[in-house]
């Protein structure tokens, strides 16, 4: 198996911006707009999609357009012998949209979804009410400033490494 190159050259970055700004666009159109051919674009989705630099195709969806636009910020202090059963057992509460273990006074930080304050006391509940679960500190977000992205670091990194792509 030849070597994958590392890094994104500027075809990528421009294919990478394209599928987000245009995400309903199909191969065709994204190559036409690009300037190359179809089948080039689709090794290039398909070597970023192996080499995990895409990790999904998927829509984006919107937490407060399904009815809960209450997000929060938890932090969990646990056993850390529990830690792997409180990973899975995070993972069944539909309301947290992502959690990861972090260095620091807390153990998991989480970011959670409601319909409101009271229920997102509700979803606090039910994480504290894991075995291992010591303690919970929450902050309630009041708007956003920055989404999350990734092309701006995608693009720094490129412009860093103009030659090793």
């Amino acid at each position: 198996m030849p070597a994958r190159r590392r890094g994104l050259d500027g075809l990528d970055l421009d294919l990478l911006r394209l599928v987000g700004e245009r995400p309903r666009s199909g191969l065709l159109e994204i190559a036409r707009l690009l300037g190359v051919a179809r089948g080039t674009v689709q090794a290039r989705l398909d070597r970023m999609a192996a080499d995990g630099v895409i990790t999904d195709f998927g829509p984006n969806l919107s937490p407060a357009a399904l009815g809960h636009p209450v997000q929060a910020f938890t932090t969990l202090e646990v056993e850390q012998a529990a830690r792997e059963h409180i990973s899975r057992t995070l993972g069944s509460i539909p309301e947290l949209l992502e959690a990861y273990i972090v260095t620091g006074p807390g153990d998991v930080w989480c970011r959670i979804a409601g319909r409101d304050h009271e229920h997102i006391q509700r979803v606090i509940d039910r994480m504290l009410a894991i075995p291992g679960v010591r303690r919970s500190t929450t902050v309630i977000t009041l708007s956003t400033v920055v989404p999350h992205r990734v092309l701006p670091l995608a693009e720094s990194e490129a412009a860093v490494r103009p030659g090793q792509a």
